[in-house]
This record gives structure tokens, sequence and C-alpha cells, in this order.
């Protein structure tokens, strides 16, 4: 999400080539059996995974020297205020764990608060060493964060109410872009946006240690920018963009256990430039960047129920209906019943908040 990509003249490059992809692209995790086909389909929650026992993996993280000791470099450690009063092009909000956690990317940090009505100098710096950071995840032991353009992947626990960073993976491709921690696998995914590959970590919850258990890489999509995937209802989406080539863009469905493509959706000109697809209640929510000019000035969020509708423009624009438009909307992340958008280029309105009731966006809140 570096400058060059944004720019009228760097206009990010996003995949619209996609090939068949391989069987078996699942993370450390194999197909569903029958059984649990069966549960689904009689609306029954399957069954949770097995705890990781660190026995099959590629990698273990690389402790730090407070992973070491984390309680030590806790009692050492005290936090530092947030020095900024404003965003600077935010890209990620949730709540775990009772805390608030805001991806500050243009500054290089991740801030936390016990309250998302404090002025933002009375956040916490949980991490300031992570350059261009996207997105932060968790299972409830430890914290993800994607350090983007230092193609790392940080690692974080909690020791006495402070964030402690214990380990760290290098290497995660080329500037890893969105992290999902995903229960019903027990799995992080992270993606690599410049090199096609998904890295895949599971933690042993009797030491917390964190460990790479799979990496797959589709080669077509090497060297070819591509903002995020989704989780949802047990598939993963993924949104291609403008490219190069000129290509369609595309919005594909994958079985998240084999990777194999269900759906290919077509996308019109004007929406080419996808971030990220989301499912609220009945309709799939598509925020986009720019059409398939390169065109930031476009940049709105759409709505379909059928994403076969969207190639024939059957959509509903909703960015400047209930937002205020004229940015760049990006992410789209929920906590309970509320919805959050980060959006770029409006410095003044960098954080929403909103909900839906029986499919009607209601509430909207500008928060920061």
């Amino acid at each position: 999400m570096i400058q060059k990509f944004f720019g009228k003249k760097y206009i990010c490059i996003l995949s619209l080539v996609f090939v068949v992809l391989p069987a078996c692209f699942g993370c450390s995790k194999p197909t569903e059996s029958a059984e649990v086909s069966a549960q689904k389909a009689m609306g029954t929650p399957a069954p949770a995974p097995a705890p990781f026992d660190n026995k099959e993996f590629i990698e273990e993280s690389s402790l730090t020297s407070a992973g070491e000791d984390p309680a030590a470099a806790a009692s050492e450690y005290t936090p530092i205020k947030n020095y900024d009063s404003k965003l600077s092009v935010p890209t990620y909000v949730t709540q775990i764990n009772d805390i608030w956690f805001i991806v500050d990317c243009y500054h290089n940090r991740v801030i936390y608060s016990d309250s998302l009505e404090k002025p933002l100098e009375e956040w916490d710096i949980m991490t300031s060493d992570a350059t261009r950071p996207h997105t932060i995840a968790s299972d409830g032991n430890v914290y993800m964060i994607d350090d983007t353009d230092n193609n790392r992947v940080l690692i974080f626990e909690k020791v006495d109410d402070k964030f402690i960073h214990t380990q760290s993976f290098y290497d995660i491709g080329i500037r890893p872009h969105y992290t999902v921690y995903d229960e019903a696998t027990d799995t992080f995914y992270v993606w690599s946006s410049m090199t096609g590959e998904l890295f895949c970590f599971r933690t042993d919850d009797s030491t917390n240690r964190v460990y790479l258990t799979d990496k797959r890489k589709i080669d077509s999509l090497d060297g070819i920018y591509i903002r995020s995937f989704s989780i949802i209802d047990g598939d993963i989406y993924l949104v291609s963009g403008v490219s190069e080539e000129g290509a369609e863009a595309t919005v594909l469905q994958c079985d998240l256990a084999t990777f194999e493509i269900k759906q290919v959706y077509a996308v019109p000109d004007e929406l080419a430039g996808m971030v990220q697809i989301t499912k609220i209640q009945d309709y799939y929510y598509i925020s986009v960047s720019t059409d398939k000019a390169g065109n930031q000035d476009v940049a709105t969020i759409v709505r379909t129920k059928s994403l076969e509708d969207l190639a024939a423009g059957e959509y509903e624009d909703i960015y400047s209906t209930y937002f205020l438009g004229g940015g760049t909307p990006y992410y789209i992340s929920s906590v309970g019943d509320t919805y959050f958008l980060t959006e770029h280029r409006l410095t003044d309105h960098a954080l929403w908040s909103f909900k839906v009731e029986d499919n009607e966006i209601t509430d909207v809140q500008p928060i920061f």
C-alpha cells in the first residue's frame, strides 16, 4: 500500500491473471470429512480443530530478546502515548479482548485503547517498529501484525497489561498485506501481496510459540499486487483489479481447505480496482479504489445480493449516499453488531462506524 502504488503516476497493479489454482492449497488442514460437511448442512457447528502440537511445521518463530523472558521485559517497559492527533492512512480497526486497536499505516504504528471514544493522543502505541503495517489479528493469546514493508510478521503477547514483541518471522514474501485468524481452522492466514503466496501459522497454546505450518504459491500472481482476501461462509474470496495486461476484473470464490476455484464472477470496468469484499447480512460489500483506467477519483463502495449481477451493473453504490464520499474506502471490519470503514484521502474522516439492520445501513458515524 506504499505511495508508489497509489499516486496518479504509479497506480497499483493488481492481479487479473488467474489460473486454475492447485488442489491442496489449504493451510495445514485436510479437506473436511463427510461428517463435518453433514454437520454444516444441518447447521451443527463443526468440531474445533485439534490443538497444534508443534510436531509438523515448516519454521518456528524467531524469539526476540523480550521473547526469551517476557515477564522481565514487561517489568522494564513503559508504553508510550500516541503523539498524533490525526490518523495517517489508517487501514484497520478491531477490538480484541476488550481492547481497541487501530493500524495507523502511514504513521508506521499500531495504537490501542480501552475506549474508542478517547482522543488519539490518549491512545498507547503498541508498536512503531513496523513499516506500513496493514492489519492485526489475534487468537486470544498472541497478536499478529503484518510488518508490510519489512516483509515480516510480528507477534506480541500481553504481559502485565503491556504488549511485548516476543516473536518474529522474516522473509514472508514481499509486502505481507492482510492477516486473518480463522477460528474454524485455528490458523492465522497471511497474504503476501506481491508474490501470490499464502503463509499459514498456528500457535502452540502451551507455550504461545507460533509456527509456520504451510506456505503455498500461485505462480501467476508473482509480482502482482493484491490487497486482501476474505473468508466468507467457509470459502475464501479473492478480488482482482486493474492490470498492465488489461485483463477483465473478477471475483474468485475458492474452497478454503483445497483452494479449488468454485466460481468466477466478472466485474465491470468501473469497479476494476477492487480492495476488499465482505458479506454483511444478505449483501456482498465491495470497496473499490480505482476504475480500470486507474482513476482514484471514482473510488466507491458498492453492494449486491448476487455476485453474478456485478457484470451487468446491477449493484447499489452506497459510498456517497451513506458516507461523505470523495475519499478512497479501504477495509471494512466488524466488532459485535458494528462495522468500521477505513478510508484514505479524507484526513478528517479517516474512520467511520455504521450498523446494518435488516439490510439497511444505519447509525453512520465519523469516528476520527
